[in-house]
């Protein structure tokens, strides 16, 4: 560790803090419906989009006519882009030339991209024709993360609505998430990242000869405006192989200090969002620091862990930090900031081999995906995450006063807390089970590079990323297989939606009630004491679910290494 390092570190926190509030108070303007400075060029065209497509923004919708329209514009969206990668072959803006993509891997990526997750069990260069990454990976890295916004918004309105029987229009949500905020967002962010280096043309690959004289073949394509909208909407899908670890995703140290910021940068502003929404910007702050302090830990945690060095190596007589699978470029302070936002934003996108670290920094990645989405996570569904476990901290306040459970002025009543623990409970479910079950299927253990704990981590990462909806991947792991595809699309499914529809009926429950007047023994939801509350009820409820599968994987690897044994 450097003091370098830490300030790296530092800075990349204040530069997080300084954007929160400006974004977070636009993002409450463009979802009020009031004027921006971009409504009077995008204000007619979303008009526009409405009279085609025959929406009526006044009309507003119940928490089961949100919901339907959602599933149903998802449901088609995976259509669309099943048959897109299936029909690949035979499609323009394919100039290498590249076949339709096999049904079990089609099935995956669908589902992957539907549920911005983002999962990439293929080389994205060696796969996909520009048509498939443009017209059908990058819509989805929009309207996914839309999505996620729209739901956050909603559940929000929960608390916000009093007797009312509707949480807004799902339709004006995606339309406004998708036109004011991320197609603005990505063009000035793509723009940056072609200005700092980064590729964007339709040009075939280019054929170079190497200095000892083999032949390289050098992919290129649409790759800042793919890598843009993959941060800024906590996609994470790379337009390569490697990911960020790939130059031409990220030319240099600004690219990578941007890019790594674009990952946390709208759940961010949405705490801010949320605090104005709901008339108490204090609420928002309250959020963002169970978030913030949560991330530091991480972050700290990983630090220290890969400063450390492998003991394996340095028995060698080679001392120093684990450099391994790191981008030597930027050093191990900027891979793990990096490696820890991701997974704590269900992003993804990588800048190093998560594979590589040692077994106390993977597993600071994992616990950050199987917390649920709930520290900043995914573009919306971070949020709404973090939501789930402030009613559980309210209920459990509550039960220690003997109280009935309020937050933000609703009560919090059996039905909620049933809807909510049902939310929480079909992670775990789905994580744990199919972990279990690939750890003894023969077909499955074929795609395992380790034996051991490292294998089992392997294994416990994959459903890990899948059912957080993250997309990264222990290296380790080939899952391009027909199992593999879809027992991980299936539990990609049960996390973004098995959470989201529970969410929306409680949001719909709570509308419907009418508010609760504070008084002398209302728990006070935004002062210091409500955040750690709720960050002990965050770890309490993870380390109780999860702490067995990880003592297998990461704690039991970590042990062995300092005792001599590698796997």
């Amino acid at each position: 560790m450097t003091i370098n390092g830490w300030l790296q570190i530092l800075a990349y926190f204040l530069a997080l803090l300084l954007l929160t509030r400006p974004l977070g108070g636009f993002l409450y303007r463009v979802f009020e419906g009031e004027k921006t400075l971009l409504s009077p060029a995008l204000g007619p065209l979303e008009r526009g989009i409405y009279r085609v497509t025959g929406v009526d923004a006044r009309r507003e919708q119940g928490w089961l006519g949100y919901t339907a329209a959602m599933l149903l514009f998802n449901l088609l969206g995976f259509l669309f882009l099943y048959t897109l990668l299936r029909l690949q072959g035979g499609l323009p803006l394919n100039p290498q030339g590249l076949p339709g993509v096999s049904p079990h891997l089609a099935f995956n990526t669908a589902i992957s991209f539907v549920t911005n997750t983002n999962w990439q069990s293929y080389g994205g260069e060696s796969t996909l024709s520009y048509l498939s990454q443009m017209l059908g990976l990058t819509t989805q890295n929009f309207v996914s993360a839309a999505t996620g916004i729209a739901v956050a918004l909603a559940v929000v309105r929960g608390f916000v609505r009093r007797k009312s029987d509707s949480l807004g229009n799902f339709w004006v949500d995606l339309t406004r998430a998708t036109l004011y905020v991320l197609l603005p967002l990505a063009i000035l962010s793509a723009l940056a990242l072609v200005a700092l280096g980064m590729p964007q043309n339709f040009a075939h690959y280019t054929e170079a000869t190497t200095l000892e004289g083999a032949q390289q073949l050098i992919a290129q394509g649409p790759v800042a405006s793919q890598v843009a909208i993959k941060q800024l909407g906590s996609n994470g899908g790379g337009f390569f192989n490697v990911n960020s670890a790939h130059p031409f995703e990220n030319p240099n140290a600004l690219s990578n200090f941007l890019e790594s910021l674009y990952l946390i940068l709208i759940a961010a502003a949405l705490t801010n969002t949320f605090g104005r929404m709901v008339k108490d910007e204090r609420q928002g702050w309250a959020l963002f620091g169970a978030m913030a302090i949560l991330l530091a830990a991480g972050i700290g945690i990983s630090y220290w862990s890969e400063s450390q060095g492998n003991p394996a190596v340095a028995a060698l007589g080679v001392e120093g930090p684990n450099l391994e699978g790191k981008e030597t470029r930027f050093g191990v302070a900027q891979s793990v900031i990096w490696s820890a936002a991701t997974t704590a934003a269900s992003n993804g996108s990588v800048n190093a081999m998560h594979d590589s670290y040692t077994p106390l920094g993977g597993l600071v990645q994992m616990l950050n995906i199987q917390l649920g989405e709930a520290i900043f996570g995914g573009v919306g569904a971070g949020l709404y995450g973090m939501i789930v476990y402030a009613i559980l901290a309210v209920f459990i306040a509550g039960l220690m006063v003997g109280r009935t459970p309020e937050y933000l002025g609703k009560k919090i009543e059996a039905r909620e807390l049933k809807l909510t623990m049902l939310a929480v409970l079909c992670l775990p479910l789905v994580l744990l089970g199919f972990s279990a079950y690939a750890s003894v299927s023969p077909e499955m253990l074929k795609g395992l590079a380790n034996a051991g704990p490292h294998g089992f981590s392997e294994i416990l990462y994959a459903f890990s990323s899948a059912a957080g909806n993250n997309g990264s991947a222990f290296a380790g792991l080939s899952a391009n297989a027909p199992l593999w595809n879809t027992l991980l699309g299936i539990t990609m499914l049960v996390g973004r939606f098995a959470m989201i529809v529970p969410l929306l009926a409680v949001a719909g429950s709570l509308a419907a009630k009418p508010a609760v007047a504070p008084s002398a023994g209302t728990f006070p939801t935004h002062g210091g004491l409500f955040v750690g509350l709720l960050i002990g009820v965050l770890l309490i409820v993870g380390g109780l679910t999860y702490f067995p599968a990880l003592a297998l994987g990461p704690i039991v690897e970590q042990l062995a290494l300092h005792a001599g044994q590698n796997y």
